[in-house]
């Protein structure tokens, strides 16, 4: 998603705007695996308009958004600071689930 934007931004049609906008305002998001990505400062920049606008309804609607990672929360405020960190912990339900990698369980019985 991030290289998505980030690369778009570049581009000399109005992508980067629609990408950024259906991002904004899609009624779900769901942010898989985050802190496997490679981030630069835009890309945290980004990072910080989706997740910030979303949770302060400034795109005017009600919007869910969904992080999953394998991090833990010093690991998420090493890697993404304060800045995003703090928002991620403050306003999220933070589950966590505990077992076996299923990945790895199914391999080991084929």
């Amino acid at each position: 998603m991030l290289d998505m934007i980030t690369s778009a931004h570049f581009e000399k049609d109005n992508s980067y705007k629609e990408i950024l906008d259906n991002i904004l305002n899609v009624d779900l998001l769901i942010i898989d695996d985050l802190g496997t990505e490679t981030l630069n400062s835009m890309k945290f920049a980004e990072l910080f308009t989706i997740i910030n606008t979303r949770l302060l309804n400034q795109n005017n609607k009600i919007t869910k958004t969904i992080i999953s990672t394998n991090l833990d929360l010093k690991d998420i405020f090493d890697i993404y600071q304060e800045r995003i960190a703090s928002r991620i912990v403050g306003n999220y339900n933070i589950c966590k689930f505990f077992g076996d990698d299923i990945r790895l369980k199914r391999k080991s019985t084929k």
